[in-house]
């Protein structure tokens, strides 16, 4: 008979005979089957009753042979003794948990009667021969290696010709316990390496999925504080709107009307005709002014220049029609590839670029300027120049960089930041003023 060192590769965490099979998804070693819902668990439960019947018709062939009248009586009773054990180890599989204290004695008790029934006749070894299949699942680590041994013995007695051995039996049962012996135990060490190796890559495989899970409530986290901080962002923009509307009105058509006020009443009290109507030209040209600051400021509620036209064309439109209107001369290039962006890059340069080109025409005094629109592999630049008078960058604030009476620098540095650019301002009293602000090329696709 061949001895078999196949033991049962033992589960990670500690199985339950009978166990109910787990929930669809096995998300770690925790969740793996127990031994009991696999063939072995079928085998372990099952096979200790066929191997005995086995075992019995075997020795019964042989008996007269091999046996007396009380040895066979003897066995009748072990082999009703094991049924018993079998029969009290597979009642109630699932309130008993593998290894504990009671597979220790069933495998004990079970060792100690296959041993003695070998002992009666060789052939009841084939039923000895559980002791190689469950030394894994019903004994702790630390006794694994012994009940192989065990086993290894009673083997051994069964194939050099049977138990007790005579004087010329001992040294063909020492060789033959010799490989029963090293074959368990070689078979034993490969099986528990790949356990191992099996536990770690499931220990590994938990992680990762627990590392993926994780991830997603980041992901998700980061979602709903994307859409908080976009919500923030549009109210600050429209509250920086609303900031950016009220100044303006204030510098350009409030200040108009009162010019107008002024000059109408000069009109009136002065008795100079030639005063009068000259009072009275001054009053309608700062009407036309106001005006057209109004319609600019209605137009700056929204870039409706960029409905029809792509950004450098509604950006060039803009620098004629300021430049028609201001007299100043003024030129628009545009270099690297030009393609389409994101609508809010788009519409804060188309913006950045009026509220520059009206700062030269309130403020400079400039007799040319110029605007150049840069595509370049991951930002977009747009520079706006003058000749005008300038003014003096150390008359700022130190912790913003922006002059302190520049409402307008400031709200196009505020546009800028909002989509992650920078602005840049340039100037020293009678060398003019470059504006130049930066932002991320972020394509409309």
């Amino acid at each position: 008979m061949v001895p078999l060192g196949v033991r049962l590769p033992r589960a990670p965490k500690r199985a339950t005979y009978g166990a109910a099979p787990p929930a669809p998804g096995v998300r770690g070693p925790e969740d793996a089957p127990s031994v009991a819902d696999t063939w072995w668990g079928y085998f372990l439960r099952r096979g200790p009753y066929v191997l005995l019947a086995l075992a019995s018709v075997s020795a019964a062939f042989t008996m007269d042979l091999l046996m007396t009248g009380t040895e066979v009586v003897i066995a009748m009773v072990l082999i009703a003794l094991a049924l018993t054990l079998h029969v009290w180890w597979s009642t109630g599989p699932e309130r008993r948990p593998v290894p504990s204290a009671a597979s220790q004695v069933y495998y004990a008790l079970r060792y100690l009667i296959g041993f003695a029934l070998t002992w009666l006749n060789p052939f009841f070894a084939i039923y000895a021969l559980l002791g190689y299949f469950d030394a894994g699942p019903l004994l702790p680590r630390r006794l694994v290696r012994a009940g192989l041994v065990a086993t290894a013995v009673t083997m051994s007695g069964s194939q050099s010709g049977g138990l007790p051995p005579s004087d010329r039996q001992w040294p063909a049962l020492a060789a033959i316990f010799v490989i029963n012996a090293s074959l368990s135990l070689f078979f034993e060490g490969l099986t528990a390496k790949e356990t191992e190796h099996t536990a770690a890559s499931a220990a590994t495989i938990s992680e990762l999925r627990l590392a993926n899970a994780r991830l997603e409530q980041a992901l998700a986290e980061n979602a709903g504080l994307q859409a908080r901080l976009l919500a923030q962002a549009r109210e600050a923009g429209v509250n920086e709107e609303r900031t950016r509307l009220a100044a303006e009105i204030h510098d350009t058509i409030a200040q108009g009307l009162t010019g107008i006020v002024t000059q109408l009443e000069a009109a009136a009290d002065s008795a100079d005709q030639a005063a009068s109507r000259d009072h009275i030209a001054r009053a309608t040209a700062l009407a036309r002014h106001s005006l057209g600051e109004a319609r600019r400021s209605v137009h700056d509620l929204g870039p409706g220049q960029l409905e029809h036209d792509a950004l450098p064309e509604a950006l060039e439109k803009i620098v004629v029609a300021w430049s028609a209107e201001t007299g100043v001369p003024a030129a628009f290039t545009v270099t690297g590839h030009a393609e389409p962006l994101l609508d809010e890059v788009e519409a804060t340069l188309l913006r950045i670029a009026q509220e520059a080109l009206a700062n030269v025409g309130r403020h400079a005094a400039a007799t040319r300027a110029g605007v150049t629109l840069s595509y370049m592999d991951d930002e977009v630049s747009l520079d706006v120049r003058d000749d005008g008078r300038g003014f003096d960058l150390a008359a700022v604030r130190p912790a913003d960089g922006v002059p302190v009476s520049g409402f307008g620098l400031r709200g196009m540095r505020a546009r800028t930041e909002r989509i992650a650019g920078e602005l840049d301002i340039e100037s020293e009293p009678g060398a003019g003023t470059a504006v130049s602000a930066r932002v991320p090329l972020v394509r409309h696709d």
